[in-house]
């Protein structure tokens, strides 16, 4: 055992190489035990592998958990409830799964009674504090171990040259020989940022892309397809009954085809940097427009509006990882209490990279009258005499402050 009296720790390990690195770094650093915890959230890659490579570092408690039902029904739905953007732009693909990862890692900790936890995020990103925000949540006194904030590995080139000279298999390097970029997968999205990157008026090469075609190699005709809404979450595609795991990876697949859901961002980050990223995340591109367009039928405007007020502060409480804290269970609260109506069906129209709304119906929670909407003869239905008070009365503050003024 170490002199820091840490015996035993969790650690969150996908078997790449900064994961691998830190599994011998803590071994060898902390003289401990390490339990490895392997999450398959749809990255879409093996995640067996990951055991091999463990089991060839001597760990002897191995979790490879599959969470792609549990990350989509109680993560990413919920967060498409909230018409979550962050900056207008980001979908918040990576920072929608940290939270269930904090959560997993606490309870494996519980059940192995580890002394601490570890992550492989760095110390300027994000992902340190939404990984310990989430852990201290659930585990108030729980301890961290991040090694980006203790060693001096602090390159890829020298993760590289370490897993070299302690034996540890990685993948292999980009044919030019730099590292590859540094990518986050799952159901939601793929992220990429590092190399040519790091210059934002760099253009991505289009062979970076993995999920999507380009809009200027997509189909020439579009493709078509319905999606059934229940109490705000997708139930069924093309009147399918899936899965919430099911409909992110059938979207994924379909918007991919069609060119949707590319992004380029230079984002705030929390700890106070600017980063370029570069994002796919074709079905949540297709979930959010389909999402607006049954809530535009069915949602009272104010609880609309009042929607899209909170929602800047509800996606930044998720991008800066705050998701177990009481005001986003609370802003949640609201939100799902809104979503009792939203149920139905839309119809889009995806094309090169565009989704559009092709129609929408719901056969009890729909708001649109016709009746009261039609420009044609509408029996009586609406009054437009109604609408000179109506705006005498909301004029006569301007009126007053202009005579006031003159």
């Amino acid at each position: 055992m170490s002199e820091s009296g840490i015996k035993k720790v969790v650690l969150a390990y996908s078997g790449g190489l900064d994961t691998s690195v830190i599994l011998k770094w803590l071994q060898e650093t902390y003289d401990c035990e390490v339990v490895t915890f392997t999450a398959d959230i749809g990255q879409g890659e093996e995640v067996e592998p990951a055991r091999i490579k463990a089991l060839a570092c001597g760990v002897k408690e191995i979790y490879i958990d599959d969470l792609r039902e549990e990350f989509a029904r109680d993560y990413v739905f919920p967060m498409f409830r909230a018409n979550a953007i962050y900056e207008g732009e980001y979908l918040l693909g990576t920072s929608i799964a940290r939270p269930l990862i904090a959560k997993r890692l606490i309870e494996i900790t519980n059940e192995t009674g580890a002394d601490a936890i570890s992550h492989g995020a760095t110390g300027k990103g994000n992902d340190q504090v939404r990984f310990e925000l989430g852990a201290y949540a659930l585990k108030p006194d729980v301890h961290v171990i991040a090694p980006w904030r203790e060693w001096d590995l602090n390159s890829r080139e020298k993760l590289l040259k370490y897993a070299k000279n302690h034996g540890i298999s990685v993948d292999a390097k980009r044919k030019d020989g730099r590292s590859p970029y540094s990518m986050d997968a799952n159901l939601l999205h793929i992220s990429y940022e590092g190399n040519e990157l790091e210059d934002p008026w760099q253009e991505p090469a289009d062979d970076m892309w993995r999920w999507t075609v380009s809009p200027e190699k997509a189909p020439d005709q579009p493709t078509y397809i319905e999606l059934t809404f229940k109490q705000g979450d997708i139930v069924a595609i093309d009147g399918e009954a899936m899965t919430p795991a099911t409909v992110l990876e059938s979207l994924n697949k379909v918007g991919g085809a069609n060119g949707i859901g590319r992004d380029d961002i230079v984002e705030n980050r929390y700890v106070g940097m600017k980063s370029r990223g570069c994002y796919e995340t074709p079905g949540g591109s297709i979930i959010l427009k389909a999402h607006r367009a049954i809530e535009s039928l069915t949602l009272d405007r104010e609880s609309a509006h009042l929607k899209d007020e909170l929602m800047p502060r509800y996606a930044s409480l998720i991008y800066n990882g705050y998701w177990w804290s009481p005001e986003r269970e609370m802003l949640q609260t609201a939100i799902d209490h809104t979503q009792t109506v939203v149920n139905g069906v839309v119809r889009l129209k995806l094309y090169k990279g565009t989704v559009m709304v092709a129609g929408r119906k719901s056969e009890h929670h729909s708001l649109f009258d016709e009746s009261i909407a039609t420009f044609e003869e509408d029996g009586g239905a609406y009054n437009q005499a109604d609408a000179e008070g109506f705006i005498k009365l909301n004029a006569l503050r301007l009126r007053v402050a202009a005579r006031r003024k003159s």
